[in-house]
Formats: C-alpha cells, structure tokens, sequence
C-alpha cells in the first residue's frame, strides 16, 4: 500500500490564516448584521498602479499576436526584469548582484518553503520567535524540525531566538550553532527592523559559523530610516553566506497577481558545491515560470511612473500603520512598529492570551487581527493588526477599538 509522509502529520492543526478564517466564518453566519473589518491578513486592499495595467493590457494584446506571442518563460525569468532588478535593486545600492544570480518566482512565500529543499534533512534551523509560520511549518514537512512539544509550542531540532519587549524585538546570537538561519527585515509580525550595522554583525556570525541565511526582505519597500539596510547585500560577506527573498506583493500589491525573486550569489557554496547551480536545478525542474504578462507588470514597477506610483501606495499604508498605532496608544495600548513595516504589534490588555483577545476583538469591535502566539511561544500575549486595509476602515476600525 501507497505511504504518506508522516512529517505533515505533526503539523498541530491549520496553517494560522485558516484557523482565523474559520472563525470569522462563523461569527459572520452567527451576526449576519455585523460590519467585520478585517485588519488581520496582510493583503492589500489599494488596485493595481496605472503602469502596471497599462503594462499588462500591452502583454496581453501582445499574447494574442503570433510574433508577439510568449509561451513558457526562461528558467531564471526574462532577461528585460532581471536586469531591471539588478539595476534597481541592487546596483542603485552598490549591490554586486547579476543577473543569473535571480530567479524569478510566483512569490516570496513560495521560495521561503521551497528553498530549504536543496538542504540536507540534518541541518538545524533557527528562527525568530515570533516568526512568520511557513519558516517552520515548511521544515517540519520535510522532517527538520523533530518532536513538537504542545506544552511550549515548541519543536526539539529548532533554535528559537526569542524577539520580545524585553529586548526590543530584535534577535539575539542563539547560544547554540545553526545551520541555516530565517531572518525576516523589516519583521513579520513584530514591524520591527535593525540597522545596518546590526545585519552586518549576522552576516559576520554566519560566515564563522559556516552558516546560511535566508533573508526575507518581503517589507523593504516600507523602510523609513536612512540606517536600516534594504538589502543583505549591503553588508560585506553576505554573497557567501545569504540568499535573499523579495517580493512584489507588498510593495506593488501583486498578492493576487503572484510575482517574487530569489537571489542565490554564485559565491554561496557547501564546500565545492554551488548553491546558486542546486536552485538553478531545482527551479528548471519544479516551476514552470511566472506568467510573461506578470513579468512585464513586475517590470512596469522600475518605470518612472511606476516607482512614483507605487511609492505613493506605500505611503498610503503607512499613513493607516501611523493612524493605528497613535490610536492604539490614545486608547491605553502598548503599541511597537509601523514605522518600518506595515504591521502594528501590540501587547493583550488585562493578561489575555493572544486568542483570547481576538475573540474579545471580534465580538466587541466586529475588528479581526492575527493572535501572536500563531506566530510563535513568544508571541503569547502579543496581537497583530495590519495597515493594508482602507483608510476609512483603518479609521473606523481605531475608533471601535477606543470606545471599548
């Protein structure tokens, strides 16, 4: 008889989303009269800029000309958006990043599970604690993680770097040597960040401990402070140590549209071996490409008219996260990020449990957000509410949450 594999069977129940939209579900059946408002899942709620439409309407007359006509991408993505991502990405920074050393991708989401399928299944990870949950729920299918402790919310083989009010949210050396290490910056869930000095002295640790980190860099289009770098590649050293992940999704709004990068230098390697030749090999076999409508809507952002626009989308969110968070501190809550991030952390009043507030929330405000603890032990406590809603929600939003 055919066998599964057993690692998913030690995922303790749904991805966090679900279990938030499993609830909302049924309050909404249970008080069809109630207006929710959502600021829990980070999805953006502003459309498409103009020059990303006006690219795909353009891509899409070309699709239906036969000299024009595209079919499946190259492996690494087309030529004309890598080579504006090394152009603005990286060389506008003094980034020594070329283009076969970008994968084009659906998302960051998708390359942060599928980027530790070229490690091996000994090598330890650690992760911050709070840390975007498919950090760890990836490993755990692929039998990385050992035993889950349901007491701690804690599994035996990760290395958790515990990021609290305590130490500013920042992460710590671990006292034990990983192997591979996730670092999200600007941070997910927290909306806290380090400067870049502080990112060099990860990317120093990394290269003595001949360790590697997997940089999410999913939020760099909503840092404000001139001393936090928007790339890893900023710091010297990090070509032999870092892969980076980015992601149109926040900074341009593609949720629903799917497009993100990978960036493996050709300097990273395990002993002889070339990590950037393993990805190459493994994204030539398992993905077929992002769309060439997406691609040309992803290049359309480097435009003139594009990085105007989509600069103007970010401040709108940032206009929501200041709302929120001085709200928030009006009303008596102890309130962290949305200076950086468009994330608002802030702690449970009156010793709740993250759940125990969301459900508080929910019922007495009709507001959703996302329970910390989702994101981690060290999340306990903790809530997080996002700035991609509108603006009036966003306002409507704050005035329910002061009256309670």
């Amino acid at each position: 008889m055919f066998q599964i594999n057993e690692n998913y069977q030690k995922l303790p129940g749904s991805y966090l989303f679900s279990t938030i939209a499993k609830k909302v579900k049924a309050f909404t059946e249970a008080n069809p009269d109630k207006d929710i408002i959502r600021l829990g899942i980070g999805d953006v709620t502003q459309p498409l800029a103009p020059a990303v439409i006006e690219a795909m309407h353009k891509a899409v007359d070309e699709m239906g000309k036969a000299e024009t006509f595209h079919g499946y991408a190259p492996d690494l993505g087309y030529e004309f958006l890598r080579s504006a991502i090394v152009e603005n990405d990286y060389k506008s920074r003094g980034c020594d990043i070329s283009a076969d050393e970008i994968f084009v991708s659906d998302g960051a989401k998708s390359d942060s599970a599928n980027i530790q399928e070229i490690f091996g299944p000994d090598n330890r990870i650690a992760v911050c604690d709070p840390v975007y949950p498919v950090y760890v729920d990836s490993n755990v299918m692929s039998g990385r993680t050992g035993v889950y402790d349901a007491k701690s919310e804690t599994w035996s083989n990760v290395i958790y770097m515990p990021c609290t009010m305590e130490n500013g949210f920042v992460p710590e050396f671990p006292k034990e040597t990983p192997d591979m290490i996730y670092l999200c910056l600007p941070n997910n869930p927290t909306g806290t960040t380090i400067t870049k000095a502080q990112l060099q002295e990860w990317v120093d640790y990394a290269n003595k401990a001949g360790a590697v980190i997997i940089y999410d860099g999913a939020y760099e289009a909503y840092i404000s402070e001139p001393d936090v770098a928007h790339s890893i590649y900023e710091c010297e050293g990090a070509r032999t140590c870092a892969i980076e992940l980015k992601s149109y999704s926040k900074n341009a709004g593609f949720t629903g549209v799917r497009l993100g990068y990978a960036v493996v230098p050709k300097d990273l390697k395990c002993k002889d071996v070339s990590l950037n030749s393993m990805w190459a090999r493994r994204h030539g076999t398992k993905f077929n490409g992002a769309p060439y409508i997406v691609q040309r809507a992803g290049e359309a952002t480097y435009s003139p008219e594009g990085k105007a626009q989509l600069k103007e989308q970010v401040a709108y969110y940032m206009k929501n996260a200041a709302t929120i968070k001085t709200g928030l501190k009006n009303a008596g809550y102890t309130v962290f990020g949305g200076v950086n991030a468009p994330y608002i952390w802030l702690k449970t009043p009156d010793k709740m449990t993250s759940w125990e507030f969301f459900d508080y929330l929910l019922d007495n405000a009709n507001v959703v957000g996302t329970p910390g603890s989702g994101f981690g032990p060290s999340g306990e406590g903790y809530f997080r509410l996002t700035a991609f809603g509108s603006y009036e929600n966003t306002l409507a939003a704050i005035e329910r949450i002061e009256k309670l």
